[in-house]
């Protein structure tokens, strides 16, 4: 290997290692925390409602909250008890149906009365032992602690976050469960475990008891009750099936292989100039001998026109010897035109400049043949995810398929603005909190998408930048155009520095004719 490649290489490595944290981005768990409710029991007497307890929950659909059923077991013993579910950001608060329950494993279903949240993905496999969690939820003793009366704790508010460690996977009161260090108080029963990317590892269900000595420890409801249970109870549930990384590390590891990759394109440049001139050099020496024997070919057509020119002047004299004027005549003529053909010969000669057309025009030939790579070229593309080049904070997404024209239209219908890296498109959901940036190389091939989860705040602010835009459709217009960069850099500014999930694809082009209808 060239030293210096070496040297570049070994130096991108060190730059992406010194970068990497140790940690995931704290971002994630504050976005897993907009998940997180708090379920508070409330009874009606005589016209008066009455405060009973609170837990916590998480959403696992935007309209399903999970919890522990030795919280709304009063339920079953009070008709009266009502459920509330107080998010932990906004002004609005929900009514809650209770529609299923398990108390054999402490799992329970709340069905929101109206509206959404956000919704947690839940681990498929068991995180390790000494892996680092987050218990998140709404301690009682921490509203005390802060003072709060009943009346101030059903207000949104964010939830407590405490982290701490896997000690293991425990069999307790006939459930499996997963014992922690995150410290739990009355009050965090149902919210979630999660890793440091805010995904469910478990549903916190009750600490150990210590007697001021001792260390306290919690356990949680494994995932893996919480799946049958879910099942059971037909309510779907997004999967995480990949591992817990950071933003900063897979931006190490990019700038490492766009370090890699920018070498190869110059080791690739240079062997492609050194291929190119031999090529030349050959195309040009082969010209010139063809160009030589066109001109050997030229001498030798006239003189066989001058020798038989000579004759006809020899014939030309004996016809005028004998007398014979018509036949001299022809004679003469034909020996003329034998002279001017042999002259049209050697003045027709191609010249050693003519070498130079040729062998570039061989040169082009040949480098076609082997085909260059065409740019922007129109056509669908269908679109893989690569995992180790992307962090995945749900299921391994499935392919996609965008239909490109050179213009910057997408399927027909989605108008992306160009930039120094490739063509843009911001996109702000309607149906939960995110802000998506989709970004599409042709030339590369690669396409990308950040997914920014985002607060109730930020998100209003989102849609309000969105809606200055007018033009829903493609458009080549550069008034529209401008409007749309104008849009996205607004946007832009408006997130924050680093995405929750980054999603890289690589893509494959087939014609457009053969596109799916």
């Amino acid at each position: 290997m060239n030293p210096m490649r070496l040297f570049a290489l070994l130096f991108a490595a060190c730059t992406a290692l010194l970068a990497t944290p140790l940690a995931a981005d704290p971002a994630d768990i504050q976005a897993a925390s907009r998940s997180v409710v708090r379920v508070v029991l409330v009874a009606e007497e005589d016209g008066e409602t009455f405060y009973v307890g609170h837990g916590s929950g998480f959403a696992v659909a935007p309209d399903k909250i999970i919890t522990n059923a030795h919280l709304v077991a009063p339920m079953r013993e009070d008709a009266s008890i009502r459920i509330g579910i107080i998010p932990s950001e906004g002004t609005t608060t929900y009514g809650g149906k209770l529609t299923a329950i398990s108390a054999r494993n402490d799992l329970a279903v709340i069905q929101l009365e109206k509206g959404r949240l956000p919704s947690l993905a839940l681990l498929a496999t068991p995180l390790d032992d000494g892996a680092s969690v987050m218990a998140i939820g709404y301690p009682a003793a921490v509203d005390r602690a802060q003072g709060l009366d009943a009346r101030e704790t059903v207000a949104p508010m964010a939830p407590v976050k405490t982290p701490g460690v896997i000690s293991g996977g425990r069999t307790t009161r006939d459930f499996d469960t997963i014992l922690h260090t995150a410290a739990l108080a009355k009050g965090n029963s149902g919210g979630p475990l999660v890793d440091l990317c805010g995904r469910v590892a478990g549903v916190n269900s009750f600490g150990s008891l210590s007697d001021g000595n001792d260390a306290e420890y919690g356990f949680a409801v494994s995932n893996r009750e919480l799946f049958s249970f879910l099942r059971s109870a037909k309510i779907d549930y997004q999967l995480a099936d990949s591992p817990c990384r950071s933003v900063a590390e897979l931006s190490a590891e990019e700038r490492t292989r766009a370090a890699a990759a920018a070498i190869n394109t110059r080791e690739r440049q240079q062997s492609e100039q050194a291929e190119r001139r031999d090529l030349e050099e050959r195309a040009l020496r082969e010209a010139e001998h063809e160009v030589i024997a066109a001109r050997e070919n030229h001498v030798a057509f006239a003189a066989l026109m001058l020798v038989l020119a000579g004759l006809g002047a020899g014939a030309t004299f004996v016809l005028h010897e004998r007398g014979d004027g018509d036949k001299r005549k022809i004679a003469g003529a034909v020996t003329g035109a034998l002279v001017l053909t042999a002259a049209l010969g050697l003045a027709l000669r191609p010249s050693f400049d003519k070498a130079e057309d040729i062998a570039m025009a061989a040169v082009k030939k040949e480098l076609g043949e082997k085909g260059v790579l065409a740019g922007a070229s129109d056509g669908v593309y269908e679109c893989r995810i690569v995992p180790e080049r992307s962090k995945i904070t749900r299921s391994t997404p499935p392919s996609v398929e965008i239909g490109w024209t050179a213009s910057g239209c997408v399927n027909d219908r989605t108008q992306y603005g160009q930039d120094a890296d490739g063509w843009t498109r911001v996109f702000v959901r309607n149906e939960d909190q995110l802000v998506a940036i989709n970004q599409f190389n042709p030339a590369t091939r690669e396409f990308r998408t950040e997914n920014f989860q985002l607060g109730l705040a930020t998100m209003e602010t989102a849609r309000k930048i969105r809606a200055r835009y007018t033009s829903k459709s493609c458009t080549t217009e550069p008034d529209r155009l401008a409007e749309l960069e104008d849009m996205q850099k607004a946007l832009r500014q408006a997130l924050p520095a680093q995405p929750n999930e980054v999603l890289t694809y690589s893509c494959t082009v087939r014609p457009k004719a053969n596109a799916k209808k």
